[in-house]
């Protein structure tokens, strides 16, 4: 599983979903659909209509591959931070019953609040 208790795993810059759906496919639902995707160098998370699947790239060659699924139904708590002068990162940290706190640090250039109110909307 991944650390996401090491911030460094995700600095995320959003993506086109449509770049990331032929790897996220095989593990999607009927009815499941790709709403955000971030990625980082190798590592990425798709947000869907149902969860968020992080996704961890290991090894040099990156032949293996670390599928962590997180259903919104799991999450108890969430909070986000904006960016702000000096700090010019953002934040969403997810807490997930029977897991813990799952951290994701994005680049600026993210709308944290949109990204906020659509887990609100499958949350709340």
């Amino acid at each position: 599983m991944i650390d996401f208790a090491n911030g460094s795993v995700f600095k995320l810059n959003p993506c086109d979903p449509g770049e990331l759906y032929p790897q996220v496919a095989p593990f999607l639902i009927q009815g499941e659909q790709i709403v955000f995707a971030f990625r980082s160098v190798r590592d990425f998370v798709v947000f869907t209509n149902k969860r968020l699947i992080a996704v961890n790239v290991q090894g040099i060659t990156g032949s293996k591959t670390d599928f962590t699924s997180l259903p919104y139904s799991r999450i108890q708590a969430f909070s986000v931070e904006t960016a702000g002068s000096l700090d010019r990162d953002t934040e969403l940290d997810l807490w997930y019953s029977g897991l813990g706190k799952v951290r994701l640090e994005f680049k600026r250039n993210v709308d944290i609040r949109q990204l906020s109110q659509m887990i609100a909307t499958y949350v709340l």
